[in-house]
């Protein structure tokens, strides 16, 4: 079946870890299954022809469901199909299949000045600490950038900038600049559709690894959906 996958003994963030310095899983057709870091967060990881799903299901489920699926196996995992499956069992939901984009720190201060807040109100914060702990949050004129801790654990940034100044590269400054205020890589997840973003990200140092479907609790399916996915 091409969806089985061998028991690993590896984590959740063993995998992401080693993704972040461009070891992947196998580009085996498989997919693995691993437990969840943490109970707000399950969902579907799929790197180049291999799939990672993170549940507190059981694997038998995961992999029976997937073969029930009709499409190539290469796909099941991020099939509409498998999703809403995937959702209705845990009784979950989802907003989008995110790219999945990281970076290395930088060293030294931020060339773009940032003032660091904690502006609980502040849309971007109250969507970031939904779905993330430690959330820490700067401003620069006109944007703001937010890190906290997501998927297993992992440093993740997202940024906003004011409509009125948007086509200036500052989203491009401001994710650059968020690779000073970390020591360790640093993820981002943006939806395929949003290429403002995309083009922001990349040409900030990001790279692309794979691609992300996050099932989300009740909890932070509160908060609704984002206004935009960066």
């Amino acid at each position: 079946m091409g969806t089985m996958g061998a028991v690993v003994a590896e984590t959740l963030r063993d995998i992401l870890d080693a993704a972040a310095r461009g070891v992947f899983p196998p580009a085996d057709g498989r997919t693995t299954v691993v437990a969840q870091a943490s109970p707000r967060d399950a969902g579907v990881l799929a790197f180049t022809a291999h799939s990672v799903v993170f549940t507190d299901e059981d694997p038998r489920w995961v992999y029976d469901t997937l073969d029930a699926v009709p499409c190539d196996a290469l796909a099941a995992t991020m099939n509409a199909r498998f999703l809403a499956a995937f959702m209705e069992r845990t009784g979950r939901t989802a907003e989008t299949i995110d790219a999945m984009l990281v970076a290395s720190p930088l060293p030294g201060e931020p060339p773009l000045a940032l003032k660091e807040i904690a502006d609980a109100g502040h849309p971007r914060i109250v969507y970031a600490r939904e779905r993330r702990d430690d959330v820490r949050a700067w401003t620069a004129d006109d944007g703001v950038v937010v890190i906290g801790r997501g998927i297993a654990g992992r440093a993740e940034v997202s940024v906003e900038v004011d409509e009125e100044v948007r086509h200036r590269g500052l989203g491009r400054a401001l994710v650059r600049a968020a690779r000073h205020l970390v020591t360790e890589p640093l993820w981002a997840q943006v939806a395929p559709g949003n290429a403002r973003s995309m083009r922001a990200f990349q040409g900030a140092g990001y790279r692309p690894v794979g691609a992300e479907a996050l099932l989300l609790s009740a909890t932070a399916r509160s908060a609704g959906c984002s206004r935009s996915r960066s």
